[in-house]
């Protein structure tokens, strides 16, 4: 395969399709298209880590590698519920991705959500929480990479929650995460469901 989900322009057909997705405790219809992680249905990674995460917190909040949308829109539904003010920093390498989680959040109303690439972030953003189902597939120099970019700028007692299949080296990365920050981060497993594992990185407060 020369291309994947993480290309910045999909070659791949995309006509546009319309799915239903469980997000913030209620069915949502979504707009999602090919050339885009898992399009045709929730994953059932991201199934794993919506039931497990907290609420937003206020503040910053970056959900790396966005796809469709669904973690950013169920924190954006979730947020404004709770009234919470929140900034959602939906990125993405993948173009039509962020036109795909723009138009979510459009018809669902989310004000919140902001579809970046990378460079689009300004530098001096720290994150009070980081949610992502990360491209494990891309491969272990490019997954370092991003992690190694992004798991530092989260604020101090902030908080990256990660969901990473069991089989495709949930443990090890694990591993690699408190290796690659060293002194002021822990990094746990919350928890383990249908082949899938929960981490948490956090920061100290101090």
């Amino acid at each position: 395969m020369t291309e994947h989900y993480f290309s910045a322009n999909p070659s791949a057909p995309g006509p546009l399709r319309t799915i239903t997705a469980r997000l913030a405790g209620r069915e949502v219809a979504v707009t999602t298209a090919g050339g885009v992680f898992s399009p045709g249905r929730l994953d059932l990674g991201t199934q794993v880590l919506l039931k497990a995460l907290p609420e937003p917190p206020a503040g910053e909040l970056l959900d790396l590698g966005c796809g469709w949308g669904p973690i950013s829109l169920q924190a954006g539904l979730e947020a404004r519920q709770a009234g919470t003010a929140v900034r959602i920093w939906a990125l993405d390498v993948n173009e039509r991705a962020l036109e795909l989680t723009a138009c979510n959040a459009r018809d669902l109303g989310l004000d919140a959500i902001r579809t970046v690439t990378a460079a689009e972030v300004p530098a001096d953003i720290a994150f009070d929480a980081i949610w992502s189902n990360p491209p494990i597939r891309v491969g272990k120099e490019v997954l370092h990479g991003l992690l190694e970019t992004w798991l530092p700028r989260l604020a101090p007692g902030g908080q990256a929650w990660l969901v990473v299949s069991k089989n495709l080296g949930a443990d090890s990365l694990r591993v690699w995460i408190a290796d690659m920050l060293g002194a002021g981060y822990t990094v746990a497993k919350h928890s383990s469901a249908k082949g899938f594992r929960v981490l948490v990185v956090t920061r100290s407060a101090d």
